[in-house]
C-alpha cells in the first residue's frame, strides 16, 4: 500500500486530485482522438467484414475438436494470474495518482490551512452576555382585619 505522507491531507485526497488532473488532461485530447478513431474504425470495419466469413468457418471446425475440460482448468489458473497482475497495477496506479495529487494540491494549500488553524486557536471565545437581573420588589404583607 502507500506510505503515510507528512502533510495534513490524507493520500485519498491527493489520489482524487491526481485523478481529476489526469482526466482533465485526457479530455483536452479527446476531439483529436475521436477524429482519428473514426477514420480507423471505418477502415477496420471494411476489413473485418471481408474476413468474418472465413474466420467463422475456421472456428466451427476448431470447436468440434476442442477439449473444453482442459480449457476450463487452464482458464482458472490464467484468471488467477491476471487478477494478481491487475492488483499490482492498481496499487502502482493509486500510488502514482497520490503523487500527482500532492503536486497538484501543492504546499500552498497546507500553508494556508496552517494559517487558518492558527487564527482559530488564537481568536478569543466571545464573552457570555450576562442578563441584567432586576432586583425583585418586596411583597407587601396583607394583614387580615381582626374579627369584630
Amino acid at each position: 500500500m502507500t506510505e503515510q505522507t507528512n502533510t495534513r491531507f490524507p493520500a485519498p485526497l491527493y489520489a482524487a486530485a491526481g485523478a481529476g488532473d489526469l482526466a482533465y488532461q485526457q479530455l483536452r485530447k479527446l476531439p483529436a482522438v475521436v477524429n482519428q478513431l473514426s477514420e480507423r474504425a471505418a477502415a477496420s470495419l471494411r476489413t473485418a467484414n471481408e474476413q468474418a466469413g472465413t474466420k467463422a468457418t475456421q472456428l466451427r471446425e476448431r470447436a468440434a475438436t476442442t477439449d473444453f475440460d482442459a480449457l476450463r482448468g487452464n482458464a482458472a489458473s490464467v484468471a488467477t494470474t491476471f487478477a494478481q497482475i491487475a492488483q499490482d497495477r492498481a496499487v502502482s496506479l493509486y500510488t502514482a495518482l497520490v503523487e500527482r495529487g500532492e503536486r497538484v494540491v501543492g504546499t500552498g494549500v497546507v500553508e494556508a490551512a496552517d494559517v487558518v488553524n492558527a487564527d482559530l486557536t488564537t481568536t478569543e471565545a466571545p464573552k457570555a452576555v450576562e442578563a441584567a437581573q432586576a432586583t425583585p420588589k418586596p411583597r407587601k404583607k396583607v394583614t387580615k382585619p381582626a374579627a369584630e
